[in-house]
């Protein structure tokens, strides 16, 4: 594991355990060099997932691009990483748990969708505008409307 701090790339383990989600393992570490900690997380590669695009081209799915849009959405917001890390386990876990290895964009955005509704409505709102493609302040009024 290289040093974030450093790039040494000789690191002990201080600590390992089981995240909550129970698939992932968080480990403490140090660098031998510097001696600065850092936590890495570890989790399984699961079977590869195909996203099919609205445009129908097709590109593997990556959980850090779904992050990089939630983080967007959730910014300056009361929601915590922790609270995106548990979105993106469950929606990951639920794309894993389907019989195909293909999923369309539009499926995981309505689950960050649903789940952003609960965790913080002006974000969802955030969300919703760049994935539901907003154009006008009639597009927000009626995604309002549709929350009250």
């Amino acid at each position: 594991m290289k040093c974030p701090y450093c790039s040494e790339c000789q690191t002990t383990v201080l600590d390992t355990r089981d995240a909550e989600d129970q698939t992932t393992v968080r480990r403490r570490r140090m660098c031998d060099k510097c001696k600065k900690r850092f936590t890495t997380y570890e989790r399984v590669e699961g079977v590869d997932l195909t996203v099919i695009k609205k445009d129908g081209c097709r590109e593997p799915f990556s959980r850090e691009k779904l992050k990089r849009g939630v983080v967007k959405a959730t910014w300056k917001r009361p929601v915590t990483m922790e609270q995106i890390e548990e979105l993106l386990d469950e929606i990951e876990r639920i794309l894993r748990l389907k019989t195909s290895t293909e999923v369309k964009s539009w499926e995981i955005g309505n689950m960050v969708i649903n789940r952003l509704k609960k965790i913080d409505p002006l974000s969802y709102l955030l969300f919703s505008s760049v994935y539901r493609d907003f154009n006008s302040l009639e597009d927000f009024k009626a995604e309002i409307n549709k929350l009250s």
